[in-house]
C-alpha cells in the first residue's frame, strides 16, 4: 500500500519549529532562512487542511491540531534518529587499527593484507608501523603485533608466527664472492640491523666460527633496511624465516647454509581484552592463523642455494 506523506522538508521545518518553539531558531538548526521554515510549514497546513500554529508577534504557539501531530512525528523522527546513529556505530565498528612492527608490515603484512581485503570488503584497515611497547602507545588500537611472547596487562594474545633466522644474500654476490663454506664469511660484508647488534656474533658461535672476522660489517638503524641491503647486494644479512620467505620463493634472496637455524623471537598479535569479541578483530584474527597455516605448507622448508 502507498503511503500518504506530506513533503519531507515541511515535515522537517514543522517539527523543528514546534520541538523549538520559534521559526527563527528552527532555521538555525536547519541551516535555512527563516522564510524557508516559514514556507515549508505554510505547505504542510495546507497539504494537511488545517493551521499547526497561531502566530504572535515574535514567537509562534502550536494549536491542538499542531500539539497532537508533533506527539506523533516527533517520536517517529526520535525512532529515525536512533536507529540512524545505531547505523553509524555498525559502521565505525568496521574500522580496524592495527600497528605493528614496521618490517613485518613491509616485509609480510602488507603482501599479503589483500586478501583480507578482499574477503572482508566492509573492514576498513588502519595500519601504522612502531616498534613502541603496548604500554606506552598514544593513538588507540584494537590489534598490536609485536616480536616476544610477552603477556601485556590487559590484552590477549590471538596470534603468533614462529621463526629462526639463517644467512641470505642476493644470487649475483653470491656469484660472485661464492660462500660454499661458512669460514668464506670472512670475505663478505656482514650487515645487522641496530636493534640486534648480537646477531651474526651469536649465529657465528653456533656455527662453530665465534671468531670468524668479516671482510666489513655495515649496520643498519631497521631490520627492513637490512633486508634490503641484502636485496641490493651490500652483504650478507640475517634474515628471519617468515620475512625472507618471498624473496627466497621468488629468487630474489638465497640461503647459503641450510645450519645451523638459530631460534628467534616470533610475533604475536595482542588486542585489549575489550575488543575480543569484536567481530573486526575476530575476522583479522582468524585470516593471520589461516594465512600463517598456509605459508607454514608451502614454504616451511625454505630452499638452500646450491653452489
Amino acid at each position: 500500500m502507498q503511503r500518504r506523506l506530506p513533503p519531507l522538508n515541511s515535515l522537517k521545518a514543522f517539527e523543528a519549529a514546534a520541538r523549538l518553539g520559534s521559526f527563527n531558531r528552527a532555521s538555525q538548526e536547519l541551516h535555512v532562512t527563516h522564510g524557508a521554515i516559514s514556507r515549508h510549514v505554510q505547505l504542510l497546513e495546507d497539504w494537511l487542511g488545517t493551521p499547526m500554529f497561531r502566530r504572535l508577534n515574535r514567537r509562534v504557539v502550536l494549536t491542538e491540531a499542531g500539539r497532537s501531530y508533533l506527539a506523533e512525528i516527533g517520536a517517529a523522527f526520535d525512532r529515525i534518529a536512533l536507529a540512524t546513529g545505531q547505523q553509524l556505530e555498525r559502521g565505525r565498528s568496521q574500522l580496524l587499527r592495527i600497528n605493528a612492527t614496521a618490517t613485518l608490515t613491509l616485509r609480510w603484512l602488507i603482501p599479503r593484507l589483500s586478501s583480507f581485503q578482499l574477503a572482508n570488503p566492509a573492514i576498513e584497515v588502519r595500519l601504522t608501523t612502531s616498534d613502541e611497547p603496548i604500554a606506552t602507545l598514544a593513538e588507540p588500537v584494537d590489534i598490536v603485533i609485536r616480536r616476544g611472547g610477552d603477556d601485556p596487562p590487559g590484552y590477549v594474545a590471538i596470534w603468533a608466527l614462529s621463526e629462526y633466522r639463517i644467512p641470505v644474500c642476493s644470487p649475483k654476490l653470491l656469484q660472485q664472492i661464492p660462500l660454499r663454506r661458512v669460514a668464506d664469511l670472512r670475505k663478505h660484508t656482514l650487515l645487522h640491523p641496530a636493534s640486534r647488534p648480537t646477531v651474526w656474533l651469536d649465529w657465528l658461535k653456533a656455527a662453530g666460527v665465534p671468531d670468524l672476522k668479516p671482510k666489513q660489517s655495515l649496520v643498519f638503524e631497521h631490520n627492513y633496511q637490512t633486508l634490503q641491503g641484502a636485496l641490493d647486494g651490500l652483504g650478507v644479512a640475517s634474515g628471519s624465516s617468515a620475512l625472507i620467505a618471498d624473496d627466497v620463493a621468488s629468487g630474489r634472496l638465497v640461503i647459503p647454509f641450510a645450519e645451523p637455524k638459530l631460534p628467534a623471537e616470533g610475533y604475536c598479535a595482542y588486542v585489549p581484552e575489550a575488543k575480543t569479541k569484536h567481530p573486526a578483530v575476530t575476522a583479522f584474527g582468524a585470516w593471520l592463523q589461516r594465512i600463517s597455516r598456509a605459508d607454514t605448507a608451502a614454504g616451511g622448508g625454505l630452499i638452500v642455494s646450491r653452489q
